[in-house]
């Protein structure tokens, strides 16, 4: 066993790489073929890959890491370089007064040109250290709305994958059933024509066969949701068609019970926690932000230029330029605005750090409420299996007694009633099982 589990695990990572290498040649091998068959952990890994909302998810993750380089580079070292030529078309001239005696002149040359370089840096400034750190933020909170996709995703496809096995298990009940009563159908009739029977009988068989035919069509078009909704969530196409690997019993018998039941609670683990106290994490960058803004900057600059003048641009005199100095800047008076900004980043704070208390207490108490309802969806399930053997004994006992006459056959409809909501309710409790578990592994991060 252990060694075909090897094999199917490096079988799985040589194809995961091979995607990974070329996911539009295997994309395109999958729309051509038309066919996907799929177990469990398959669909919800070929979703993890191909689904849309994953995908945006990613894009916004990878904003963020540039928002975070942005954030990063607005301190850095900057430098800048400019340039002009002016053509004096009119050169201004200005009157002098030189010892009584106003003489004009005219102050420039017909061509003026500079070109400058400018370097600057930022030597202490609180907003952008504070900026910084909210960009690193903002980057981790965009890896946990990736998980967050993921999770959902991942979630949605196995509720899918159940409600499909559900609904193929449904419609096998219902053809067998059906089966059954037109085995039935073709007995009344013939005691009918021996006179073992009354045309009622014949009537009320028929109106339970077509009961029943119509339950199936109307499953048959609830199957074709439930395919329409998996390919959605896998990103196919809608003519792609879907091979479901496994049945519910192969699932169920997956399932430990005890195993999830022992599993610890790690509330900080937790994907809901993790996100509310990042938010908070964001509150209390907000309010050192506004605290920052009372706080002095400091930056440095260099700049260098040359300037040019003359009449004739092939013949210029150049006169160089340079300027090093340190900018200094002093907040001291606002009116209240910086005050009034720190007072509501405050409030804000304290209001997300209630909101992660709030969510704490729901989590723990959403914990002990899944447990409890695990465990009752597996008595109900065991139960409900129970039922189906009882059912059947019964409908056969009294199948055999209406054809000796001994029972009616509204004996015989209530029993088939019973025997076919009997197996609708294991359904149902299997279904509730798998939907429980899957509600606890994913409080306690195990999916």
């Amino acid at each position: 066993m252990k060694n075909k589990t090897d094999y199917m695990k490096s079988k799985f990572l040589i194809a995961a790489s091979f995607l990974l290498l070329f996911p539009g040649t295997i994309s395109l091998a999958q729309e051509n073929s038309g066919e996907l068959k799929l177990s469990l952990k398959e669909a919800h890994d070929y979703a993890l890959a191909y689904n849309k909302s994953i995908k945006s998810a990613k894009y916004d993750a990878e904003a963020s890491r540039y928002g975070l380089w942005e954030a990063i580079s607005a301190g850095l070292l900057q430098v800048n370089t400019s340039a002009s030529i002016n053509d004096n078309l009119i050169i201004m001239t200005r009157i002098i007064d030189m010892n009584g005696v106003q003489t004009a002149f005219k102050f420039g040359t017909t061509y003026d040109l500079s070109y400058g370089v400018t370097a600057s840096t930022a030597i202490f400034n609180a907003p952008y250290i504070v900026g910084i750190q909210t960009a690193t933020l903002a980057k981790k909170l965009s890896g946990l709305n990736v998980e967050r996709a993921e999770q959902d995703t991942k979630e949605s496809v196995i509720i899918s994958y159940y409600l499909i096995l559900v609904s193929v298990e449904s419609m096998k009940i219902l053809d067998g059933n059906i089966a059954v009563l037109n085995e039935t159908l073709k007995s009344i009739r013939s005691m009918l024509s021996a006179g073992m029977a009354e045309a009622t009988d014949v009537d009320q068989m028929v109106s339970n066969v077509s009961m029943m035919e119509n339950t199936k069509s109307s499953m048959e078009r609830t199957l074709e949701v439930n395919y329409n909704m998996l390919r959605f969530l896998l990103g196919v196409s809608p003519e792609t068609r879907i091979i479901l690997t496994e049945s519910l019993e192969s699932i169920v018998e997956k399932v430990n019970i005890a195993q999830i039941l022992s599993t610890g609670f790690d509330v900080k683990g937790n994907l809901s926690y993790k996100l509310v106290a990042s938010q908070e994490q964001m509150s209390e960058l907000s309010l050192k932000m506004q605290k920052s803004t009372i706080m002095p900057s400091l930056s440095g600059f260099y700049t260098y230029s040359e300037n040019g003048m003359g009449n004739k641009l092939n013949s210029m005199s150049w006169f160089p330029n340079s300027i090093i100095g340190l900018q200094l800047s002093v907040p001291i008076f606002a009116t209240g605005t910086r005050y009034s900004k720190i007072k509501q980043a405050q409030i804000n704070l304290e209001k997300t750090r209630t909101g992660r208390e709030m969510v704490t207490e729901q989590l723990l108490l959403q914990e002990k409420q899944l447990r409890y309802n695990l465990v009752s969806a597996r008595e109900q399930y065991n139960l409900q299996k129970a039922n189906i053997d009882v059912s059947k004994r019964v409908y056969t006992s009294t199948e055999n007694k209406f054809k000796q006459g001994m029972a009616s056959s509204l004996d015989l409809t209530q029993a088939n009633s019973l025997y076919l909501q009997a197996e609708n309710n294991y359904i149902s409790a299997l279904m509730n099982l798998l939907q429980t578990k899957l509600a606890l592994d994913k409080l306690l991060s195990n999916m």
